[in-house]
């Protein structure tokens, strides 16, 4: 191609392109308006299903908000304020100012009640806490306690005179809620003769009732002795001992006896002064005859005679030591028998009642008099287990009585005995009864 060629198509071209500009300026001055800038996205602009699609999105988030929208004013309206669209009014403020208080009191009510409950449970534990360490102290303390009294029972226990009973080794003290102990008197002489039981008296503990029971059992009646003729029941003791009185007593009344404490006159008397004598109303009579017995009392303890005597001419309320005591239980010729073993039990009776005191104050006295001279069945367990049942038994009355009861009993002479004829079936109902518990 030529040069000119060139230059001619070049010229087109160029002509060309002004008319093109020519057209678009006088088509931009014919619409004056302003056009907004378009923004070009890298993405295919001409992809239609796509901002379809885009569009349906939106239109569902818009719906969608509007759906929140209303859900929160109904959630609004349960709070119980009403929903305002204008989130800047003062009524729409100072309601979620009230509703902030309210979130914030509530949080502290509720962090109060949680401090409440924690410090609850906190006491509860330290309540528990408390509770166990005096489980532990008390248990700690009975248990020195127990072995105190053990230890104290068995000092005083190597003093008394153990006699083993084979038959009864292995019987229970207490049968049916009951502790039954024979309490023997022996009238045994200073030359050594062993002598009759000159008092029986049956000292019952019931749990069943809560009572302590003194029931004096008559010398004269007469009873049936096992392996041996009928006979006053005094006689027993001296036929074979506690063991066989023991055995006739419960052979006639049908009661559990298999522990007995025999003392003598002696340690009677030493008891007596161990707890500071006792004060008993006596008559000018009986006066007579506490000085009747203490003549005889002087001879068998060597004595010299007229010691202890009372003035005869004092009655009333007296105080009275050991050998008066002991005579003044003795005398059976006021009152027969049945008045003389009313006077034992009256002086036991005041011997009990002093005892705790005279423990702590005179323990000495009343372990050295009363121990030498006295014999038991029972074991060192047993007396610290009847330790423990005293201390609970403080509070329980106290009731006498005497066998046979008052019309249940003739006089009568067999063998040239008097002696008295029981209904035995009469006594044995009131035993039961009253120291047992059971109804008719």
């Amino acid at each position: 191609m030529s040069k000119n060629g060139s230059m001619s198509e070049m010229e087109r071209i160029q002509r060309g392109l002004e008319a093109f500009l020519q057209q678009e300026l006088e088509g931009m001055q014919e619409q004056p308006q302003s056009r907004e800038p378009q923004l070009f996205n890298i993405k295919d602009t001409n992809d239609e299903s796509n901002s379809s699609k885009k569009d349906q999105q939106a239109e569902n988030r818009i719906n969608e908000s509007d759906d929140l929208e209303e859900y929160d004013e109904q959630d609004d309206d349960m709070r119980g304020y009403e929903y305002h669209e204008d989130w800047d009014s003062k009524e729409h403020v100072a309601q979620m100012k009230t509703i902030k208080k309210q979130q914030k009191r509530a949080a502290s009510q509720n962090t109060r009640e949680t401090s409440k409950k924690k410090t609850e449970k906190t006491k509860k534990k330290r309540k528990k806490s408390k509770f166990k360490r005096f489980c532990m102290f008390l248990l700690v303390f009975l248990a020195l306690l127990a072995g105190g009294m053990y230890y104290v029972v068995g000092k005083v226990y190597n003093k008394m005179e153990y006699e083993e009973i084979e038959a009864l080794a292995t019987a229970p003290m207490q049968e049916e809620g009951v502790v039954n102990i024979l309490l023997i008197g022996n009238d045994s002489r200073s030359d050594g003769e062993d002598g009759r039981s000159d008092a029986m008296i049956l000292l019952s503990v019931s749990k069943k009732t809560e009572k302590i029971y003194m029931t004096s059992l008559l010398r004269d009646m007469y009873v049936e002795i096992p392996g041996y003729k009928g006979n006053r029941l005094n006689a027993a003791y001296a036929y074979g001992g506690a063991e066989l009185l023991m055995d006739t007593i419960e052979h006639n009344f049908d009661i559990t006896v298999n522990r007995y404490v025999l003392v003598n006159f002696e340690a009677f008397a030493n008891v007596v002064d161990a707890v500071g004598g006792i004060e008993l109303e006596l008559s000018s009579q009986e006066v007579e005859y506490v000085n009747a017995y203490l003549w005889e009392y002087n001879v068998l303890t060597n004595r010299p005679e007229g010691t202890d005597y009372m003035d005869t001419s004092v009655s009333g309320l007296v105080h009275l030591n050991g050998a008066q005591a002991l005579s003044y239980t003795r005398n059976r010729y006021l009152g027969t028998d049945f008045g003389r073993t009313e006077r034992q039990r009256k002086v036991l009776a005041q011997i009990i009642q002093k005892l705790p005191k005279a423990m702590v104050t005179n323990p000495k006295e009343l372990i050295n008099g009363l121990t030498t001279n006295l014999t038991t069945n029972l074991t060192q367990q047993e007396c610290v287990q009847l330790c423990f049942w005293a201390a609970g038994a403080l509070s329980y009355d106290m009731e006498q009585n005497s066998i046979p009861l008052e019309g249940t009993y003739t006089n009568a002479t067999i063998r040239d005995m008097s002696v008295l004829e029981v209904d035995f079936e009469t006594n044995k109902e009131f035993i039961r009864k009253n120291i047992y518990g059971e109804e008719e």
